[in-house]
């Protein structure tokens, strides 16, 4: 596990969008934007109720993730002026939550997070990736370091 620095930490709660990438076992690239929250130990995504063209055991995510459990998860920040640009990447393990005490956690997180999950008759229903960070880097203009 890694410890983040509080203002990469406090970056990753305030922000609402996120990308995901998984590889299949080939090494296939596939990247999603995801809601997501972050507790300070495991970063958390739904499998939610909106549509979908499959069900959701067979999004590719879900499939990659089963077959590869290696994921990154970019968090970014543009602006036209670019004196504000910034981004934290992490990469570490994904895996499928269908039950349990992180399972619960995750949904109720992701519903103070998010208006949108309070409103859906879903939420709390579906499966959540749970992502352990394992690497972190970090960008911000006018800074002269990454992390």
């Amino acid at each position: 596990m890694i410890t983040l620095a509080p203002e990469e930490a406090d970056f990753l709660r305030r922000a609402r969008i996120a990308h995901l990438a998984t590889a299949s076992a080939d090494g296939t690239p596939h990247v999603v934007p995801v809601c997501f929250v972050y507790d300070g130990r495991h970063l958390f995504t739904a499998i939610d109720g909106k549509p979908k063209r499959v069900p959701r055991g067979n999004l590719r995510r879900v499939r990659n993730l089963r077959e590869n459990p290696r994921v990154s998860l970019i968090v970014d920040h543009y602006e036209e002026e670019w004196s504000r640009l910034r981004y934290v990447l992490l990469a570490g393990r994904g895996e499928i939550v269908d039950a349990g005490p992180d399972w619960g956690h995750a949904w109720e997180l992701l519903r103070q997070k998010y208006p949108q999950y309070r409103a859906m008759r879903e939420v709390g229903s579906g499966p959540i990736i749970r992502i352990l960070p394992e690497r972190v880097a970090s960008w911000q203009a006018g800074r002269d370091w990454v992390s």
